[in-house]
This record gives C-alpha cells, sequence and structure tokens, in this order.
C-alpha cells in the first residue's frame, strides 16, 4: 500500500482494516474497560507465570504478601522500626506503563509479549494481570495490523526489520494515553493510515509518538521521538499537581500507591514552611513539587535532560514557583553546594533521595552528609540496597528512625519504602572537639573546687568526692590522684 495513495480501491482497504481493527480489539477486551482474566484462569494464577516470571508471587493470598514482604525488609534493615505494609484494594491492573516486544514464533507467526526471565525469549501475552487493560488491548491491535500494513518485526539476530517494542502510557486521572512505536528505522509506511487504523479501534488514544532505536542494544528506548498524532505526551494528576509524561520520562508506574507513598515522605519530612530542600533523582519534579506547598524553597536534580525539561515545564503548569531544577548530577551539585563559602551557601534542612534500584553511591551519599541536613527521607524500591545504604549513613551520623513499606507491586517480590533519617552527631571530627570541650571545661572546673578541697569529677551521671591529701615533702602542690574521667580523656 502505498501511504500517499488515493485511489478508490486502496480506501476501501484502509476502511476495512479499520473495521478489522476495531472489531478484533472489541474481541480482546469485551465491553470496554472489562478484562476476562479472572474468569478465563484457574483461581486467579496466570497461565505464563512461570515463563515470565514478572509475577513471584502467583498463588499466594495478597494479605500473605503483604506480610512476605514486611518481614523481607526488617530482615534488610536490621533494627529500624518497620511499620505494616500499605496495600492496595484492589491490587490488579495497577501498572500504568506496559512495554511489549515484538517477534515471531517458530511457524513465523506475529508475537508480541515479555522476555522471559533470564533470556530474550518472547513469552506471547495477550492479557495480564497487573498492566492496564486498555493498554493489552492497544498492543493486541498494532500485533494484528502489522500484516495488513506489511510492517516486519525487528529480528535481534540478523538486526533485519522494524518493529522491535511498544510502549503505552496511560494517565489514571486524566484518562490520557501515549501509544509509542520503537522502530529501527525511522520511516513508519503508509504512517497516516496506520495512525488512522489505531485510532479506529481505540478512540481513547490521545497521542502516538515513534521512538527510533537503531542501535544493538538491550535498551528499549532511543534517544530521538517523532511526532505521529497529538502532543507528544500525556498529563496526569498527583497530590493535586499536573504533570507531563513524555516517552522518555520517569513516572512511576502504580499512581496510587504514588500518592500514598509521597504523603508519607512529606509528613516524614516535617516541612514547617521555611526549608531549604533538595530533591535528588528528581525525575519529572513529582517529589519536590509535592514538597514545594509545604517548604520554602525547592531544589531539584537529575541527569536526564528530558525529564529535567518535563519538570519545567511542570513547575509552570502548576505555577510552582519556589521550586528550580538543575540538569547535573545530584552527587556532584551538592559537593559544589557544599564548597561554597559560608556566606553565600544556603542551608539545607532536608534531603529527598530516591535512587535506581542499584541503590545510592558512597559518593552521593557523602556529599549529602557534607551539607548536614537535619533529616533525609530516603525512597527505596530495593530493600536490599536499602539496608546497605542506611549503614552507611549511620556512619555520617544519620539514624533511621522509621521505615514505611508501601506495596506498588503487588504479585512481584518487589517492595517500595519510605524511610527517614535524623542528623546525630554531624561528624566525627565534631564529636572529638565536643569531648575535647567538655574535657577542658572539667579541667577547670576541678582546678577552681581545688582549693576548697575538694575536687567534684563526673562519672557516668554520678559525683565522685575526692579528699584531698597532704603536700608531699619538697613538694608546694598537693598530692591528689587522677580522676578516671580524665584519664579516660587523655
Amino acid at each position: 500500500m502505498r501511504a500517499d495513495g488515493n485511489s478508490k480501491k486502496e480506501l476501501d482497504s484502509v476502511m476495512a482494516i479499520e473495521k478489522n481493527a476495531k472489531n478484533k480489539a472489541e474481541k480482546v477486551t469485551g465491553r470496554r474497560g472489562e478484562n476476562h482474566f479472572r474468569r478465563d484462569t484457574k483461581q486467579g494464577v496466570c497461565p505464563v507465570a512461570k515463563k515470565c516470571g514478572g509475577c513471584q508471587l502467583q498463588g499466594i493470598s495478597y494479605e500473605k504478601q503483604l506480610e512476605k514482604k514486611r518481614m523481607l525488609v526488617k530482615q534488610c534493615v536490621g533494627d529500624v522500626r518497620v511499620l505494616p505494609v500499605i496495600g492496595m484494594t484492589d491490587p490488579l491492573h495497577y501498572r500504568n506503563k506496559v512495554h511489549a516486544a515484538f517477534g515471531r514464533d517458530k511457524k513465523g507467526n506475529v508475537i508480541s509479549g515479555v522476555y522471559e526471565s533470564g533470556t530474550h525469549r518472547i513469552v506471547p501475552v495477550d492479557n495480564c494481570m497487573i498492566e492496564d487493560v486498555r493498554a493489552d488491548a492497544i498492543i493486541a491491535t498494532i500485533r494484528g495490523l502489522l500484516k495488513s500494513f506489511k510492517i516486519k518485526t525487528y529480528d535481534e539476530d540478523s538486526g533485519f526489520g522494524l518493529l522491535r517494542h511498544v510502549m503505552v502510557r496511560t494517565a489514571h486521572a486524566t484518562g490520557e494515553v501515549l501509544v509509542v512505536l520503537v522502530l529501527a528505522s525511522p520511516i513508519l509506511p503508509a504512517k497516516n493510515h496506520f495512525v488512522k487504523a489505531l485510532r479506529a479501534a481505540h478512540p481513547e488514544i490521545t497521542t502516538i509518538v515513534i521512538n527510533v532505536n537503531d542501535r544493538h542494544t538491550s535498551m528499549v528506548l532511543g534517544e530521538r521521538n517523532i511526532l505521529l498524532y497529538g502532543k507528544g505526551y500525556i498529563e496526569d494528576e498527583l497530590c493535586g499537581n499536573r504533570y507531563r509524561i513524555s516517552p522518555n520520562s520517569f513516572y512511576q508506574v502504580n499512581a496510587l500507591q504514588t500518592s500514598v507513598l509521597y504523603e508519607k515522605a512529606i509528613e516524614y519530612a516535617q516541612l514547617t514552611g521555611t526549608e531549604t530542600v533538595i530533591d535528588a533523582y528528581c525525575g519529572i519534579g513529582t517529589i519536590g513539587m509535592t514538597a514545594a506547598a509545604h517548604a520554602k524553597q525547592v531544589i531539584g536534580v537529575e541527569l536526564n535532560p528530558s525529564a529535567v525539561k518535563d519538570a519545567i515545564a511542570n513547575a509552570r503548569r502548576n505555577g510552582c514557583k519556589n521550586i528550580a531544577f538543575y540538569n547535573e548530577d545530584a552527587g556532584d551539585y551538592m559537593r559544589k553546594l557544599a564548597a561554597l563559602p559560608a556566606g553565600e551557601r544556603v542551608p539545607v534542612d532536608v534531603v529527598f533521595m530516591d535512587p535506581p534500584r542499584s541503590g545510592s553511591s558512597e559518593a552521593f551519599m557523602d556529599a549529602v552528609a557534607l551539607l548536614v541536613p537535619k533529616r533525609v527521607v530516603y525512597i527505596s524500591c530495593d530493600p536490599q540496597t536499602l539496608g546497605r545504604d542506611l549503614a552507611y549513613m549511620r556512619k555520617h551520623g544519620y539514624r533511621p528512625k522509621e521505615c514505611q513499606p508501601v506495596d506498588m507491586f503487588p504479585y512481584t517480590d518487589d517492595i517500595e519504602n519510605v524511610v527517614l533519617l535524623e542528623k546525630t552527631i554531624h561528624n566525627y571530627k565534631e564529636k572529638i572537639n565536643k569531648r575535647q570541650t567538655e574535657t577542658e571545661r572539667t579541667g577547670k572546673r576541678n582546678e577552681s573546687k581545688g582549693k576548697s578541697g575538694i575536687v567534684r569529677s563526673g562519672n557516668r551521671g554520678h559525683q565522685k568526692e575526692l579528699r584531698k591529701v597532704r603536700t608531699a615533702p619538697g613538694s608546694g602542690r598537693p598530692k591528689t590522684s587522677k580522676p578516671k574521667s580524665d584519664q579516660r580523656n587523655h
């Protein structure tokens, strides 16, 4: 089919494709918004669970899942107080970001789904119990359109083909839908007719984008985006703010639980409206903008330039004037801030840190310690790296007070946590200086009290009296035994 053909035969063909796509979409979803997963599977267990490996807690009641996750967190964070996990009322179809790999089976049929755990073999998936129903239906429709539009799927071994992946992002609050076609080339045959056919089957789609990934890589998305339809992004609402979400933007996959998580993070920060806050790894600014309503000023730092662009647009859209964003490594930024002269440096009261699954680096945590914030609110998606990082932060004088697990990913092993850390002693040098100061004060007190014949020395909160003895022969100074506290301090 030619991309610009106007013959009656071609138009009839396009209309037939649109009608066929719409019928297939309705067959996949039944009535709009309904999913038949529970009815078609035995006891709610996914038929491809073992091959997929995405839902490790299949067949376990949700209550037991939550308890299992809490025990895991307790094992990882040690003596930190761990509260009961905050779960979901309905723990199904919560993922607002769905990614499907495309390929062919041994018979040459087009398939789409997820990679089998630990491999690059595609496990065909039509309906997933944790993915947005609309996203699954759209992916199934695209799979059905490929033959009609003569679009080849990409082969990783040979490097031939066009369609590599499809990513669908949905907005919980606004209902908007973004479809991303990840292609090995920027050219999509009959792109206008393809868009028309896809939207005929799914009018809920608000924007369609081509993402060009022409590299031999395991990364899903490339760096270049080409707009096919709509505005190129969707918008969602979270904690009272509206956010712009582009194809490459980081945005939590479970909007409902993200609100719960952020509310707890703000509670831990104990903001009164006078604080300066740093939002490290800020992404599109969700945590920082939530905190901005309760703080004097917020500084967001993010390495991804696309995310920073969205963050600035989000702040403008929401009229948030007390937040600024910097496209820089968060650790480098904080070290530069700490190196400024005292008169030029703005004291930082709270740091929010939300690192990737691998956790934070020691260099980053060293940079946090240089700023000496009163509180650090650590958001983590991996209990093991969280436990490791909390132990390192203790060395800098930050004591973890409480950990609140939030179940962002039901039916999986993953669990999100938010932890409050409070500053106890600024650093080891300050601890030594404090001990020396106390020793000097004790010495002066002993010297003044010696004239009265009684010396009082503090030892673990108790007072001990030492009687003055007679002057030794040939000496004009009284002979006394040295207090134990002085022996310990010297």
